[in-house]
């Protein structure tokens, strides 16, 4: 028994040691760097910035069906030539097959039946087919949308070197994303880096009224040469024609993902721009198109604004440069984001707000005193009622918060306001579990048994109580962990491992205590409880 005892003894002191190294580490510098180093702080307690983001899905959509239609409209040519391909709104995935004779309609209903085109609708009208894209396909392009922009955000937010971010779906809509940057307090660069979709193309310049650069001074003028063309209208182009307006392909030749690479550069006459490389197919694509249109014009077009418009002199495959009055700093952004990938769809600013650290630090100092004066409030109540299996109950409850604290630090844990309530609420669910336990031996030493007894009724009977209780809070952190947003997480796992601890000191280490005590008592010699 003795043995057995001391094995436990030990096993504690181990676990408080391993606990003590997952809180402080190997020491290196000042102690509070080493727990800073350790265990994160979140936004409201370094400072930093907090965004609400809304994804325009619809975008991704209807650029989906604007693919769909290419590939449709070129997949078309080896069975009805003369078959068109229209998108009667440009913002609804509607596609349109006309001009298919009777005797093809057979050919084209099975190709269309496909598995190519297994995301739409497809009835029969007059003169051919109609296209809708079906609601859960929508549904899921939604998804994919937000969870590609999520994923785009994160890797643009890495090369900034922020450490922890917090990068979500935000709320229990389809469109919204929190990101929380802790430490950056540059604001305009968080949002033009951000929220910049960053959606490099390149399309076919259409229409040329002079004969020159096909360019046009106004909208309307641009617009009017537009009809009957699938076409688009944008503003921009070289620096010395800024404002003029150019009618391209809808569709673009090269775009987002077609670029592997961007880097910042310079050209001929040292200004800063931008060089890319496209990816291996999309440079054999690149190449049949240049080498096909030797005279035309193409225009470079970013973030839906033409940047700059070139005439093809010659065959060009997979890589090329951008210009267009770029500083080092935007040249450097506009790269990072063609590395990271173009978001989907553009997005915009629900909420922005910023901490200041100086807030940051009044927040973890108030939690702190909070915490302290809460545990000495606690351990000296202990001490006065139960006098002495009150420095049991203390032993255990320090020997809780270690645990708690080096599970976080083991994880890098990011320690948030809430997070530090949930270590108070811990510290007060610590208290309750031994007072059950105490009271539970009062009642059986009032009964007349012996202490021994007392002490293995007292578990015995106390722990279906803990028990049930700790489950049930269990469950209400687990709900807050997938509901909540990140200072909520930071609640509920703090609260969640915490709860897990506690039921390993007030029942396993207060246990040991009591054996321990018992153990040097004489028979019959009263328990100080």
């Amino acid at each position: 028994m003795q043995t057995n005892h001391r094995g436990k003894i030990v096993a504690i002191f181990a676990i408080l040691l391993v606990f003590l190294y997952g809180i402080f580490g190997i020491p290196h510098g000042s102690l509070k760097q080493t727990l800073t180093d350790r265990i994160h702080l979140g936004l409201d307690l370094r400072g930093g910035t907090h965004l609400v983001l809304q994804v325009h899905t619809d975008e991704a959509i209807a650029a989906q069906s604007d693919s769909d239609q290419q590939r449709l409209q070129l997949a078309l040519k080896d069975v009805v030539p003369a078959a068109t391909v229209t998108k009667p709104d440009t913002k609804q995935p509607v596609l349109v097959v006309g001009n298919v004779p009777a005797d093809k309609s057979k050919a084209v209903d099975d190709l269309l039946a496909g598995n190519a085109y297994s995301d739409y609708e497809v009835s029969s009208q007059s003169g051919g087919f109609r296209m809708a894209m079906k609601q859960s396909a929508v549904k899921a392009l939604r998804d994919r949308t937000l969870d590609t922009s999520i994923e785009t955000i994160r890797g643009r937010v890495d090369q900034l070197g922020v450490s922890e971010p917090v990068i979500q779906k935000y709320g229990l809509g389809e469109d919204q994303i929190l990101v929380e940057l802790p430490g950056v307090s540059d604001i305009d660069q968080v949002r033009r880096i951000v929220q910049s979709t960053a959606r490099l193309e390149i399309h076919e310049v259409l229409g040329s009224p002079t004969g020159q650069a096909p360019s046009f001074p106004t909208k309307e003028e641009a617009e009017a040469s537009a009809i009957g063309q699938d076409a688009v209208v944008m503003q921009g182009g070289n620096t010395s024609d800024a404002t003029a307006w150019w009618v391209l392909r809808r569709i673009p030749i090269v775009q987002g993902p077609d670029f592997r690479d961007a880097r910042p550069s310079k050209d001929e006459t040292g200004r800063d721009d931008v060089s890319f490389n496209l990816t291996s197919a999309a440079g054999d694509r690149f190449y049949d198109y240049t080498s096909a249109n030797v005279g035309k014009y193409m225009a470079i077009v970013l973030d839906n604004k033409v940047k700059e418009v070139a005439s093809i002199n010659g065959s060009i495959r997979d890589n090329g440069q951008i210009s267009g009055g770029f500083s080092r700093e935007t040249a450097g952004e506009l790269s990072l984001m063609l590395r990271t990938g173009s978001l989907p769809a553009s997005i915009t600013y629900l909420e922005t707000r910023q901490v200041g650290p100086s807030l940051g630090a009044s927040s973890i100092r108030q939690g702190v005193i909070a915490a302290v004066v809460g545990m000495l409030a606690v351990m000296i109540f202990m001490l006065v009622y139960y006098r002495g299996a009150g420095i049991n109950a203390d032993l255990a409850l320090f020997l809780n918060l270690v645990i708690l604290l080096g599970f976080m630090g083991f994880f890098h844990a990011t320690l948030t306001l809430p997070g530090i309530a949930g270590v108070i609420l811990t510290i007060g669910m610590g208290v309750d579990s031994n007072v059950l336990i105490f009271e539970r031996i009062r009642e059986e030493m009032r009964a007349g048994k012996s202490a021994a007894a007392s002490v293995a009724n007292g578990f015995n009977h106390a722990w279906v109580t803990i028990l049930d209780t700790h489950v049930t809070t269990l469950v209400s952190a687990f709900i807050l962990f997938f509901v909540g947003t990140g200072p909520v997480k930071g609640f509920a796992i703090t609260l969640a491992f915490g709860l897990l601890a506690n039921l390993f000191t007030a029942v396993f280490v207060s246990r040991v205590i009591f054996d321990g005590v018992l153990a040097r008592k004489q028979r019959g010699e009263a328990l100080s409880i």
